[in-house]
């Protein structure tokens, strides 16, 4: 007895397996021995019947005869008749079709109504009812169709669908196609274009002087982040949307950052005297929010299919994947991870002037939930960006980590995450803090950080900028500035005190 083992049967040859490589009952052998080949995955098919005319491997290209309809429907929307929608997909092939009205009685059994700001809609449903009326279902007993396969058409004209904005729900002023847009943001249509960049070929470029976006990131103890400055051009058109378009939509109640007449102070007033106070933080807020949010917060301010995706565009960004490479290392692997996969799809940029509102407005659902669960169980609720802030009376701790899990699970069910590492509960006996601002008795700003301040300004008058500047600020300058404002949007008297010994500062010497 030979000690070889058993090759098994021969390998069956068939027309589908030109390589004769497919066996019975078992995975491919390759042809000159060794272990076996992986299980090749079947292929889906289609129910039993004549293939449908509308794959795209298919000559004749159905996707643009669906286009071609959809446009000649919506080509004049003020025309929503059987007679008039007849006459103008016939415009498409020069001539009529017996099944054309058939389709029409169906388009306008769904639309009574035109879908004028919902082209994208409309194409949908017209390849699905082409579907059914050029290839017919088969059968009960699945083996033939019930009626002969037609051959798909081939359009001779495209006409343009006409878009128009139905309803305004918002004061935000009316924009019914591209040409709009360009015009509101002093653009032309191939600047438009290219500003929105939504066919993403920034990512895929290798120079940064073709990119919209400027790249950087920070080393932060937590992990790193990721700047994402817009150029000139792509950034005088986002202060156009937040201004004309974004400003003009409302936020949550709830919200105070980054919304007119609400502030930091103003969020944290609502918790002063609390028993307890809760805070959590939300993961990668803006790289949270992808493009696909947007678009949708935009379609319910009434904007037409075309004007929300060139905005969303505008608005989003994908991370080239040279700047994502380039990810310095952090404490927490997966946390990167995260991170990475979010900001290799179009995102919200961090550095963007539009991405604080349209944060606000994708995050408009997550406020109204934990506001009313908040209330429900005798708690106030308040965001600051992505600064969760719960306050009122807790019997006991096992009560807040209870309270702080149903919350982490009402924000995963709204596609956002809760760091874990900065939730934080404190009691009327620690030093409550929200945003920054102390909230015990009164809005304040906390003792040593003002006196650490105070002795900064001091060095600085004694020994000049340069010897006080331990820290090495690339403007110092502007940084003590920065710190004097903070105190003084809540201590306006002690902010006017700290501006007295800055502007004894020699910035000569």
């Amino acid at each position: 007895m030979s000690d070889t083992p058993d090759p098994g049967p021969p390998p069956r040859r068939s027309g589908d397996d030109p390589g004769g490589l497919v066996r019975r009952g078992g995975p491919p052998r390759p042809p000159s021995g060794g272990p076996p080949a992986p299980p090749i995955r079947p292929r889906r098919k289609r129910p039993r019947g004549r293939p449908s005319p509308f794959r795209e491997d298919r000559p004749g290209r159905p996707d643009a005869l669906v286009d071609a309809i959809a446009g000649a429907l919506l080509a004049d929307a003020d025309d929503w008749t059987a007679s008039g929608l007849i006459g103008r997909v016939a415009v498409v092939f020069a001539g009529p079709h017996d099944w054309v009205p058939r389709l029409v009685e169906q388009v306008l059994e769904l639309y009574p109504r035109p879908p004028a700001d919902r082209p994208r809609e409309l194409q949908a449903v017209v390849g699905v009812l082409l579907n059914d009326l050029l290839d017919p279902a088969p059968d009960d007993d699945g083996d033939e169709p019930t009626t002969e396969i037609r051959p798909v058409p081939r359009p001779v004209h495209w006409p343009v669908a006409s878009t128009r904005t139905v309803r305004r729900p918002f004061a935000t002023p009316p924009l019914d196609d591209a040409g709009d847009l360009a015009a509101l943001l002093g653009v032309d249509l191939v600047q438009l274009t290219a500003l929105a960049d939504t066919r993403l070929r920034g990512r895929r470029a290798r120079s940064e002087q073709i990119a919209n976006y400027r790249y950087q990131w920070l080393d932060r103890p937590s992990g790193p982040r990721l700047l994402e400055a817009p150029r000139p051009r792509l950034l005088s058109a986002q202060r156009v949307v937040l201004h004309e378009l974004l400003d003009l939509i409302p936020t949550h109640p709830a919200v105070h950052g980054f919304v007119s007449g609400r502030s930091v102070v103003t969020g944290a007033r609502e918790h002063v005297g609390a028993e307890t106070v809760l805070t959590l933080d939300l993961e990668h807020f803006f790289a949270a929010v992808t493009a696909g949010r947007i678009w949708g917060v935009l379609r319910s301010a009434g904007y037409p299919e075309p004007v929300a995706h060139l905005l969303a565009g505008l608005t989003t960004t994908a991370t080239p994947v040279r700047v994502l490479t380039a990810m310095p290392p952090g404490p927490d692997p997966g946390r990167q991870f995260r991170l990475r996969r979010r900001l290799a799809v179009p995102h919200l940029p961090q550095g963007a002037p539009t991405s604080p509102a349209l944060a606000n407005l994708v995050a408009f659902t997550l406020d109204r939930r934990l506001a009313a669960y908040a209330a429900a169980v005798g708690l106030k609720y308040t965001r600051y960006a992505d600064d969760l802030t719960f306050s009122g009376p807790f019997r006991q701790r096992a009560h807040v980590r209870s309270f702080a899990r149903a919350v982490g699970r009402i924000v995963a069910d709204e596609r956002f995450r809760i760091n874990e590492a900065k939730t934080r509960w404190r009691g009327r006996h620690e030093r409550q803090t929200v945003t920054g601002v102390v909230v015990n008795e009164h809005p304040a700003i906390a003792r040593d950080e003002v006196d650490r301040l105070r002795a900064v300004l001091h060095d600085c008058r004694r020994s000049g900028p340069a010897a006080a500047n331990r820290h090495g600020h690339p403007d110092f300058r502007a940084h003590l500035l920065g710190r004097i404002s903070w105190v003084a949007s809540v201590h306006p008297a002690r902010g006017a005190r700290l501006r007295e010994q800055f502007d004894g500062i020699d910035w000569t010497a």
